[in-house]
């Protein structure tokens, strides 16, 4: 079986920005994705590209104040009514400034940062402009595994995935790409972030891996453990089956040789009398 199309896309984050529309007013949204501890940009530019130098822009998060600049006044120096968890985490672009551009880059983002920005020009000529920006910020720890238990003739194994979010599809997988059984996982959660731990039990000598993808942020991370049993390999078991039926015809050649001696022995003794 071959991993989906998505799989192959993403064994590690994107940032991927997307269009949408707000159902209420039919206003485009961008979607912005980025792993926890990222830096995300968020993009709002005029499309007169227009030098806004002096103009005004105000960053928003469902009413929290995330940057504000004003003819070269901003949060990082003048201004001081930014929301506390965004002080000294997000600036500008003064170099883009004259191209119309207002994006902003917000650093180390966390878990608490997803949500819905504005970016607005309160005194644009057209009278008041906005853009909407989606920010989904994803958590996608690498999954641990540990051989738990182990015989001759089976390992049972754990895949262990800790603060994960979204939820996250946990999987085992063999060598050859094939999904095996496993257990009911354990999901746990506290706060926004899942706990999943998910087991399997084997019984062949090989390469596993445990999967955990995160379709909605386009995100798989997987680690791979060895397993070695103390089976008998095949190949010994055909070749002892193949020396054990040769011993066997051998001792009925030796056998019917000597039946066969015997017989003569005693006719030759017969006609001697």
């Amino acid at each position: 079986m071959e991993l989906l199309p998505l799989l192959f896309l993403s064994f590690c984050f994107l940032t991927l920005s997307g269009r949408t529309f707000a159902a209420e007013s039919g206003t485009p949204v961008t979607r912005v994705t980025v792993k926890e501890d990222d830096d995300a940009i968020l993009p709002c530019s005029l499309d007169t590209n227009e030098n806004i130098e002096s103009m005004l822009f105000d960053w928003k998060k469902e009413g929290k104040q995330v940057f504000i600049y004003n003819n070269g006044t901003h949060h990082n120096n003048d201004f001081e009514d930014q929301s506390v968890e965004f002080k000294g985490r997000v600036s500008h672009f003064p170099e883009e400034l004259k191209h119309g551009n207002a994006s902003i880059r917000i650093t180390d983002t966390r878990l608490e940062d997803k949500g819905n920005y504005i970016c607005i020009f309160p005194k644009s000529q057209s009278g008041g402009i906005r853009f909407h920006i989606e920010l989904a910020v994803g958590a996608a720890p690498e999954p641990s595994v540990t051989n738990l238990d182990e015989t001759n003739d089976w390992a049972v194994l754990k895949c262990d995935v800790k603060g994960a979010y979204p939820k996250p599809t946990v999987e085992w997988w063999d060598s050859n790409n094939q999904i095996i059984p496993s257990e009911e996982p354990q999901v746990s959660k506290k706060g926004e972030r899942f706990y999943v731990i998910l087991k399997t039990t084997v019984k062949k000598t090989g390469r596993y891996r445990c999967a955990a993808t995160q379709k909605e942020i386009w995100h798989q991370a997987h680690t791979e453990i060895n397993v070695r049993l103390n089976e008998f390999p095949v190949g010994w078991v055909i070749a002892t089956f193949v020396f054990c039926v040769l011993f066997v015809l051998v001792l009925l050649y030796l056998l019917r040789t000597r039946v066969c001696n015997y017989i003569n022995g005693l006719q030759a003794a017969r006609e001697y009398v």
